[in-house]
């Protein structure tokens, strides 16, 4: 009992942590692009003008009118209400990282971050978590009893031990729980295959952001000479001649390919594609990306 306590009391001081970071995002999910997909839930008084033939005679502002001596009307604009989705990745090739974090604990801020921030802006937030196997899923909701579920989803769930990626099926199963046109994250190292034709589907009703989260060792492998290395997923192992140049010039390239083709799928999917270094700080990724006003 004390363990469950002492863990509901570590996530909300975290949560109140993080609270505090994610106020400098939630303001951009308002801006650029993103300002078309919302939807109006009232109205709000947004300032006068002068009235022109035709106008709603209801609309009349009197105590301008006669303040001004001509004949004003008040404008009101309609108060807007994003949903905030996400898909996040806990493969076995998300566990693992050569620096301080791995993909799998820089996805889980990121998606921790964006919560809260969608939080902070009143949206509904809901989201799928997938390994080897779909692990949770919620449909979008507003409050903070769902945003806690997520949080404390994305703080409690234990990493998949089972092989491969559903991706796919994750995708799937989003679409079919959005039913308004959303904001969509799929946060993932995008290790697998398949999933294409599901997140073209996805991105002709919603908003998609692809985030691929990325690690040192995707670049630069450590100069250690001919070392084993294991593939989680598939369970393959091969030696790798990690202090060769050719070597590391051919893991370079290999990667700076994929990632390409990866943007490239992206472009013509209508997805918008954004890279996470797990050794960047994703308040100032995620700044930076609405600031550029997608």
């Amino acid at each position: 009992m004390n363990s469950v306590i002492e863990s509901r009391e570590s996530l909300a001081v975290r949560a109140s942590r993080l609270r505090l970071r994610a106020r400098t995002i939630a303001g951009g999910m308002k801006t650029g692009s993103f300002r078309s997909m919302y939807r109006g839930t009232g109205v709000e008084f947004n300032g006068v003008r002068e009235y022109l033939r035709g106008d709603d005679v209801r609309l009349i502002d009197w105590n301008v009118t006669a303040r001004m001596g001509k004949t004003y009307i008040k404008l009101f604009e309609e108060e807007k209400e994003l949903i905030v989705f996400f898909v996040v990745d806990r493969s076995l090739s998300m566990q693992h990282g050569a620096g301080s974090r791995s993909r799998l604990e820089t996805a889980t801020e990121t998606a921790a971050l964006l919560t809260l921030a969608a939080s902070l802006n009143n949206s509904p937030v809901g989201a799928v978590m997938f390994g080897g196997t779909v692990e949770f899923s919620c449909a979008p909701e507003a409050g903070r009893d769902c945003e806690m579920l997520i949080l404390s989803q994305l703080d409690s769930l234990p990493k998949s031990k089972v092989k491969g990626s559903v991706l796919s099926n994750a995708l799937h199963g989003s679409h079919r729980l959005l039913r308004s046109r959303a904001l969509v994250f799929v946060i993932s190292d995008f290790r697998t295959t398949g999933y294409e034709k599901e997140l073209a589907r996805l991105a002709l009703k919603h908003d998609v952001i692809a985030v691929r989260c990325t690690d040192t060792c995707d670049t630069e492998l450590p100069e250690a000479g001919s070392i084993p290395f294991f593939d989680a997923e598939t369970g393959i192992k091969r030696v790798l001649p990690t202090s060769h140049p050719g070597f590391r010039k051919a893991w370079r390239d290999d990667n700076k390919l994929r990632v390409k083709r990866w943007q490239n799928m992206c472009a013509r999917r209508g997805v918008i594609p954004l890279v996470m270094p797990t050794d960047a700080d994703p308040v100032v990724v995620l700044s930076q990306f609405f600031k550029q006003g997608h």
